[in-house]
């Protein structure tokens, strides 16, 4: 069965990006949000997050960061905490055949909300080869 003709030949390669960049963060902020974690393993944290989306269909790279102050700020008299969205910055690539849809959460401070949101989204023949380092 071709998939993307079957499912998603109403949508363009733009719009396609785009839909799995925000699956794969809606998935990465329901099922890892309230993980238990402390400054030993937020390492092996950030490692389990971004390999295993990066398994998802379309998902080219994933950069993650928890941030060890708020993760500090954090921690309880057990010696971890749960992550929360206000600890994460993540970018996932998205490319679909021609587009890179690079789809962003970060702790907004004017907000207070962790916000996602489309960063950028690049048509391959434009594409810069530093937009990924």
């Amino acid at each position: 069965m071709d998939v993307d003709k079957e499912y998603f030949s109403n949508i363009n390669h733009r719009e396609r990006a785009i839909f799995e960049g925000a699956i794969s963060m809606g998935a990465l902020f329901h099922q890892f949000i309230g993980t238990p974690v402390n400054k030993k393993t937020v390492n092996n944290l950030e490692i389990a997050i971004k390999e295993s989306l990066e398994l998802q269909p379309a998902i080219e790279k994933v950069k993650i960061s928890i941030d060890l102050d708020k993760l500090d700020d954090a921690m309880t008299d057990f010696q971890y905490t749960s992550l929360t969205g206000d600890m994460l910055d993540v970018k996932i690539f998205s490319k679909v055949v021609d587009v890179l849809a690079i789809v962003r959460m970060k702790f907004i401070e004017n907000i207070n909300y962790p916000l996602m949101f489309i960063e950028d989204i690049i048509e391959e023949d434009t594409r810069k080869e530093d937009t990924m380092k």
